[in-house]
């Protein structure tokens, strides 16, 4: 892979990391309701999960998806689901985090998991892996790949996270707050639409 070609693969990544999707309104939702600090491990779920489902697609998952697509609008309307929940939990937080001994962010395991049905993830390993990958060094491109991924990917998601904790004293007014979830998860339901179709 050649340095112009490297480079742009880095502002992909950087562009489909840092652009609003599911990822990013759950983080800008937990930086609000529970701070920077405790959302690091939903960050690193998000960069671990998508790193290895990158992997994976390049090292053949891609072309089982393309084999079955059934497979696929299973794992789409299985993610679909999961974000209607996630955003109904989002929508009825009615307190910060730190004050609702119930509530909590999401762990690094579930933000891990939640990748290998989030359909923006998939859209974007497939394209990457289909754009950036050479024939003549397979595995060393996937392997590239995967690593501008990882470069960019923390540093384009904690800051969803980190405007998030920086409107926590404007929201700290129950009834801002209260609109601010509630809109956060009409935006994280709207955010799967193009991927549904």
């Amino acid at each position: 892979m050649t340095l112009e070609i490297f480079l742009t693969l880095l502002v992909f990544a950087f562009v489909t990391s840092i652009t609003p999707g599911p990822n990013n309104l759950m983080l800008l939702a937990s930086g609000v309701n529970f701070g920077f600090r405790r959302t690091i491990p939903h960050m690193f779920g998000i960069g671990s999960g998508f790193f290895t489902l990158l992997i994976g697609v390049g090292l053949g998952l891609g072309a089982l998806i393309q084999a079955f697509p059934t497979l696929y609008t299973v794992m789409k309307f299985a993610g679909g689901a999961y974000l209607v929940y996630l955003a109904y939990k989002i929508a009825s937080s009615r307190s910060m985090g730190a004050v609702d001994a119930k509530a909590r962010p999401m762990t690094f395991l579930e933000a891990a998991a939640f990748q290998w049905i989030n359909p923006k993830a998939w859209v974007m390993a497939v394209t990457a892996m289909a754009t950036y990958t050479s024939s003549n060094d397979y595995l060393a491109t996937v392997l590239i790949v995967g690593m501008a991924f990882a470069l960019v990917n923390i540093p384009s998601v904690s800051t969803w996270a980190a405007f998030g904790q920086m409107m926590r004293g404007w929201l700290a007014d129950p009834v801002r707050l209260k609109w601010f979830n509630i809109s956060m998860a009409i935006l994280l339901v709207a955010s799967m639409w193009p991927m549904l179709k």
